[in-house]
């Protein structure tokens, strides 16, 4: 069973995971190509658009989740 000086350390490391990842930049979910609008698609160009996000938000989510289903299911 966890105290509270465990879940204080156990938040800390998942802050320092966090920030760690933080140099990471972003993870890409999904890539999307379209026709261009316009003239540009009628000639045949395309558009990308890009899903990303932050590597140090994926990471602090997980982590959390990770904690929340441990202390709700092992306490």
């Amino acid at each position: 069973m966890l105290n509270p000086d465990d879940s204080t350390a156990i938040i800390g490391a998942i802050a320092a995971a966090s920030s760690a990842a933080a140099s990471l930049g972003s993870i890409t979910l999904a890539t999307v190509t379209t026709s261009a609008p316009g003239i540009l698609g009628v000639l045949g160009f395309t558009t990308t658009t890009v899903v990303a996000l932050p590597a140090a938000a994926i990471v602090a989510t997980a982590a959390l989740a990770a904690y929340g289903v441990k202390t709700v299911f092992f306490n």
